[in-house]
């Protein structure tokens, strides 16, 4: 036998090393490609149904409860708020998160409220800095008051995560949504990028909520 038929026979008999590790390699990247692949798009269709919802909000009308809670982020919540609580749709008002530095006299002021609603039927929670810390100001404040009906004022793009956190540490009331309207066409966010950095952003928030109280991981 030759020396080259030998070298061919050796080559059929033994296992191609680097042609494995070669497809090993491939079959790695492209199983990650995959899901890097499916990953983004779940995210993508997730991040719409998110919007649909949050662009189909609506206030209640006529809404009536024990008590009303703003929280804060404008003063728009606030304003909303109060005219909730002049109308007669809740006994008392709770405006979770305020700046320390903000007085009720400041607030009073820039909402053109009466000074007798806020001396009889306004609580100020200085306490929350996160919508974390608004959900367990808001429920020790009804627990506190033995409220079982809360009317609950914010953002419409923030009304997801808020009623999230709020529920998870209260199973017991019901909160009635009342939205502030943030205009989300779509011609309205292509007009304003920032509008939709603010709703992809609160997206990634509120899964992250639902993922912690999925699997009791903080993150």
């Amino acid at each position: 036998m030759t020396h080259d038929a030998e070298r061919e026979q050796d080559a059929l008999g033994q296992p191609p090393a680097r042609g494995l590790a070669s497809f090993a390699v491939r079959l790695f990247l492209r199983t990650v490609g995959f899901f890097v692949l499916a990953s983004i798009a779940a995210f993508g269709v997730g991040f719409l149904v998110f919007y649909a919802q949050v662009a189909a909000l609506a206030p209640i009308d006529n809404p009536k409860a024990d008590a009303i809670v703003a929280l804060t982020g404008g003063y728009q919540r606030i304003d909303q708020a109060v005219q909730l609580l002049a109308q007669g749709a809740g006994r008392r008002l709770l405006i979770s998160g305020v700046n320390p530095a903000t007085s009720v006299r400041h607030i009073r002021s820039f909402t053109n409220s009466r000074e007798e609603i806020f001396q009889c039927c306004v609580d100020i929670g200085y306490d929350a800095r996160n919508t974390e810390g608004n959900a367990s100001e808001t429920v020790q404040w009804i627990r506190a008051h033995r409220y079982k009906t809360v009317i609950l004022v914010t953002n419409n793009y923030h009304m997801p995560r808020s009623l999230a956190e709020i529920r998870r540490l209260d199973h017991d009331t019901e909160f009635m949504p009342y939205p502030v309207e943030k205009r989300l066409t779509l011609s309205d966010i292509a007009a304003n990028p920032l509008m939709l950095r603010t709703l992809a952003s609160e997206y990634v928030k509120y899964l992250l909520v639902v993922s912690r109280d999925y699997t009791g991981i903080v993150l």
